[in-house]
């Protein structure tokens, strides 16, 4: 097998775990979304120190640690990936995965006006069209919804801010994702003890089985980072792009044919504005990497 094919199945697999999520924490119920999100950080914390370890990369931790920049910034990522975790639960625990494919539908386009309100970058003109037709489908969302999207919105720019911090940081992702979840850890970790003193937990409340599940939280979060790290370092960035989507096409078919959740005429009418949206988003995108390949050929054979 060829490295790019092996990055493309690797990629595929990241994404489709990613995809499936709506199926594996309800399994965690009656735990609340809060209480799972606190094993998810705990066992993550645990499962990632022991791959840091295993790969003999203690010291790259250590260095991630030192440089106050870089700390600063992972700060700020494990602060808003906790946000996206446990908004995230909380969707898919609540009958909203419908909702939470939407975020992760609107991603790109969330992550591409963060790059022009914050980095000061100039949208083309077809990503104008692109934004203009999203906003009009949040519009019709929050008609229907009766409210705005709020879950799909949190996950949007929670992920969008988590992502410009990474990018800033510029850190491998198995160590900066353990530094993550060690600075969350002790918060995770009182969560947790004050849920058992009050007798509030659902860990081990509910069987072996049960129990055993929360512990399995950890190796479920780590095996699609690293399979998507993987992928990362073998195919392009407009491939990688493409396979983003995979996650919330299967979050969006689970939510309407497992979960059965209502989709009428204006919600229909919305994720077909925000897919007509990211086709020309991607359109877009494609044909500018291509133009600026051509432009370096171009430019090298001079």
């Amino acid at each position: 097998m060829s490295e790019r094919r092996r990055g493309l199945l690797l990629g595929a697999t990241a994404y489709v775990l990613w995809g499936g999520f709506p199926l594996y924490f309800p399994l965690l119920e009656p735990a609340g979304a809060v209480e799972i999100l606190a094993h998810r950080v705990a066992w993550s914390a645990l499962t990632m120190g022991l791959l840091v370890v295993l790969l003999r990369r203690t010291g790259r931790l250590r260095a991630l640690v030192a440089d106050r920049r870089r700390l600063a910034l992972l700060t700020v990522a494990a602060v808003t990936i906790s946000f996206n975790w446990g908004t995230y639960i909380y969707g898919v625990t609540n009958d909203r995965v419908v909702e939470a494919s939407l975020g992760y539908f609107i991603n790109p386009l969330v992550t591409v006006l963060m790059g022009v309100l914050i980095l000061r970058e100039r949208l083309r003109p077809l990503q104008w069209v692109a934004m203009g037709v999203a906003t009009a489908a949040v519009v019709v969302l929050t008609l229907d919804y009766g409210r705005p999207p709020w879950v799909a919105l949190v996950l949007a720019f929670s992920f969008g801010t988590y992502g410009l911090a990474k990018k800033s940081a510029d850190a491998p992702a198995v160590e900066s994702l353990t530094l993550e979840t060690l600075l969350l850890l002790p918060l995770a970790l009182g969560y947790i003890g004050w849920a058992v003193a009050v007798g509030e937990s659902g860990f081990g409340a509910h069987g072996l089985g049960h129990a055993l599940l929360f512990t399995t939280t950890g190796v479920v979060t780590a095996v699609p980072l690293v399979c998507f790290g993987a992928a990362a370092t073998r195919v392009p960035m407009v491939t990688l792009g493409l396979l983003q989507y995979l996650a919330p096409i299967l979050q969006f078919g689970l939510g309407v044919l497992w979960f059965h959740e209502q989709m009428g005429a204006g919600r229909w009418t919305g994720f077909g504005l925000v897919w007509l949206a990211l086709a020309v988003f991607t359109v877009e995108a494609v044909r500018h990497h291509r133009r600026q390949l051509r432009l370096t050929a171009l430019a090298t054979s001079a």
